[in-house]
């Protein structure tokens, strides 16, 4: 990600990262391997930085926002933990899983650890108005979840159901991440408001992004296999587009590779090339774009300040991403 998202927030970013390590801490050995494992592979850490942001930009006076930033990095690695046992999927950030470098129970469990321990973090942080918030979005993630199970192998999946996953699945955090920090500098609810929807609109375009990705990208940049969402069955856009736009040999393709579990190689990639000359891709971009475009005009009532320039770089990046 951008240089500059991290740097106005760097001595922050800083302290969330050692606030972590600090709360990776367990005497059960395994739990501090695997939590120090995933936390280490990095990844673009959007939502913590999105909190940061958004309690700086609301002129915060307290540090709350530090334990706050983890407490979302928490449940979103949880959530990747459960996901990638879900998926069986083995690569993720360009490293092999959890779940395939130890094991699937390993990778559950510590996932629980990581979720729990977040909800401990917040009991210190101490602010009812934000445990409810997370509450209701960790249990949000949770639905989006097993909404995505029942979709997937499922050839009749709908634009409607696939916007109701990512909404529930990748988006909700990122509008948690951004009303609690706007919470924690206590902003007016007109702010919080807006920051909130920001949250959701920067999440959905991110999301959008990434399953464009899946098809348009290349393995070497984006750290998993291409054509990972097809291979696991999940119709994301790009490929609903295909079968609502497609002709009826296409169509057929598409909604037969679907139903199978173990796909062909020449099968997955004669439904990427499909998906790549159905417009399903500019589609989504499109989509993703306009996202972008309401998520920064939710950015016009904040005072300008190099927070607010980030936030604002941050979407662009969200939209015009490699990887």
């Amino acid at each position: 990600m951008h240089q500059d998202i991290h740097t106005v927030v760097e001595s922050d970013f800083l302290a969330v990262n050692d606030f972590i390590v600090e709360q990776l801490y367990s005497e059960v050995n395994l739990v501090e391997n695997i939590g120090h494992y995933i936390v280490e592979a990095g990844g673009k850490r959007m939502r913590p930085v999105l909190t940061l942001l958004a309690a700086r930009s609301c002129g915060i006076e307290t540090e709350q926002h530090i334990p706050m930033a983890a407490v979302i990095e928490f449940i979103h690695t949880a959530t990747l933990l459960h996901d990638d046992v879900v998926d069986m999927s083995t690569l993720r950030r360009g490293r092999p899983t959890v779940n395939a470098e130890w094991n699937n129970p390993s990778s559950v469990l510590v996932g629980d650890f990581i979720y729990s321990r977040a909800f401990q973090i917040l009991v210190r942080i101490g602010d009812m108005r934000i445990m409810e918030i997370i509450a209701d979005t960790t249990n949000k993630i949770a639905e989006g979840e097993v909404l995505q199970l029942i979709t997937k192998n499922n050839p009749a999946a709908s634009e409607a159901n696939y916007m109701q996953v990512i909404e529930s699945k990748t988006a909700i955090l990122f509008q948690a991440a951004a009303q609690c920090g706007a919470l924690l500098a206590n902003a007016e609810t007109e702010v919080e408001n807006a920051l909130k929807e920001f949250g959701m609109r920067v999440g959905t375009a991110f999301q959008l992004v990434d399953d464009v990705l899946d098809y348009a990208g290349d393995a070497a940049n984006l750290g998993k296999n291409i054509g990972d969402d097809l291979a696991e069955g999940k119709p994301t856009l790009p490929l609903i587009y295909a079968i609502d736009n497609g002709g009826d040999e296409q169509k057929e393709l598409i909604q037969e590779a679907l139903k199978i579990d173990e796909l062909p190689e020449k099968m997955l990639q004669e439904v990427i090339e499909i998906v790549r000359n159905s417009g399903g891709l500019e589609y989504t971009q499109n989509l993703a774009n306009s996202h972008a475009q309401a998520a920064q005009e939710c950015l016009g009532g904040l005072p300008e300040s190099e927070f607010r320039q980030a936030m604002e770089t941050m979407v662009d990046l969200a939209v015009n991403r490699r990887s």
